[in-house]
C-alpha cells in the first residue's frame, strides 16, 4: 500500500451569470398590407423596432400609433358622399 493520497481533480465552478442582455432579435411578426399607403408605411415602422434594445420600443410604438391616429383623422376629414334621394320608393 502506498502512503501517498490519490490525486484530486479540481471541483468544477460553476460560471457566473451573465447579467448582460441578450441581443435583439426579429420576432418574425408578418405585417399583410391594407392597401393604404399611409397605413402601411406605418405598420412597417413597426418592423424598426426588431433591432432595438426593449427600451428603444416605446419611441417606435408611439410615433406608430400617432401616425395611425393621423390616418385615421384624415379618413375622417374627407367629404362624404351626399347620399342621393332619387330613388325614393
Amino acid at each position: 500500500m502506498s502512503d501517498s493520497l490519490p490525486e484530486l481533480e479540481p471541483a468544477a465552478v460553476p460560471e457566473e451569470p451573465s447579467y448582460e442582455p441578450a441581443a435583439p432579435a426579429p420576432l418574425g411578426v408578418e405585417r399583410t398590407p391594407t392597401g393604404n399607403a399611409e397605413v402601411d408605411a406605418q405598420l412597417e415602422r413597426l418592423g424598426d423596432v426588431d433591432h432595438l434594445a426593449a427600451d428603444g420600443h416605446v419611441e417606435v410604438y408611439e410615433d406608430v400609433h400617432q401616425g395611425l391616429r393621423g390616418a385615421l383623422t384624415a379618413l375622417d376629414a374627407r367629404p362624404q358622399p351626399t347620399p342621393s334621394y332619387d330613388n325614393r320608393s
